[in-house]
């Protein structure tokens, strides 16, 4: 399928999807925020095909999601290290994980998250950063915001009611 860019669109989310959101790209983000950094590592674990793969790595590269580090000199090898922008997307997969378990998951989530703070398994939710309420998805609306274009800033809270 040909790459279509999101031109136009003054929308976080269509920027976001252009750097994290082809085929594969969060199938390796996965893997690399699962500490399997290097490319057969990847490639094993995700079945994709070397050519998109390399693609992908450096897709994430260009856009400092991940660094390249060399780690061997003979053979020459390189592993691939999340950025603090990397380590950012972790949260989205967790998003994505719950999902998929609450939806997909007939026999139960495949893997469970655990804070490692207090070696607890973990529930991660939304909550509000001002009244540290969680927020469930239907008390959740957008605004504009300082970003916004004029389209966006002469629409009301969304979704209305």
């Amino acid at each position: 399928m040909p790459y279509r860019p999101f031109d136009g669109q003054n929308c976080s989310i269509a920027g976001a999807l252009a750097i994290i959101g082809e085929r594969w790209s969060l199938l390796v983000m996965r893997e690399v925020l699962l500490g399997r950094r290097r490319f057969q590592e990847i490639k094993r674990n995700t079945g994709i095909a070397s050519n998109i793969l390399a693609d992908r790595l450096q897709t994430l590269v260009d856009h400092g999601v991940l660094e390249r580090r060399r780690y061997s000199d003979q053979p020459e090898a390189y592993e691939y290290v999340p950025t603090r922008r990397g380590l950012d997307v972790n949260p989205v997969l967790i998003a994505l994980m719950q999902w998929g378990d609450r939806h997909l998951a007939a026999n139960g989530p495949p893997r469970v998250p655990v804070h490692t703070v207090c070696g607890h398994d973990a529930e991660p939710r939304l909550v509000c950063s001002h009244c540290s309420q969680p927020i469930k998805a239907e008390e959740l609306r957008v605004r504009p915001g300082p970003g916004a274009n004029e389209a966006q800033r002469a629409e009301p809270l969304l979704p209305a009611d």
